[in-house]
């Protein structure tokens, strides 16, 4: 399957290449209003994925769960699919412990 920002990229490079919009969406099989079509969710995402960034800068040991915490605190209201789905595409990660090895031990 193939996405529709990829299909409106197809229809982009066949528009260029001297077709028509309607030819060209009838060659890639998509609605004429989807090439004009503007997202709107990145907007809608973007202040949630910064306040997210800025939370995870300052407790680096917090995953998206804690972090959903603090975001709701704030007023962002997010579903956990949707806390989760914004923190992969923000790249969200979190530290893992350093090992410390057992104190050595002095015997003789």
């Amino acid at each position: 399957m193939v996405s529709p920002l990829a299909r409106r990229a197809q229809v982009a490079f066949a528009r260029e290449r001297g077709l028509s919009l309607r030819r060209a969406c009838g060659l890639i099989g998509m609605s004429r209003s989807t090439p004009s079509y503007e997202p709107r969710l990145p907007a809608k995402n973007a202040p949630v994925i910064e306040a997210m960034k800025a939370l995870s800068a300052q407790y680096p040991r917090y995953g998206y769960r804690r972090i959903r915490v603090f975001l709701r605190r704030k007023g962002f209201e997010l579903s956990w699919s949707r806390a989760h789905r914004l923190w992969r595409q923000a790249g969200g990660d979190v530290l893992k412990r350093r090992y410390s090895p057992p104190a050595a031990h002095w015997s003789r």
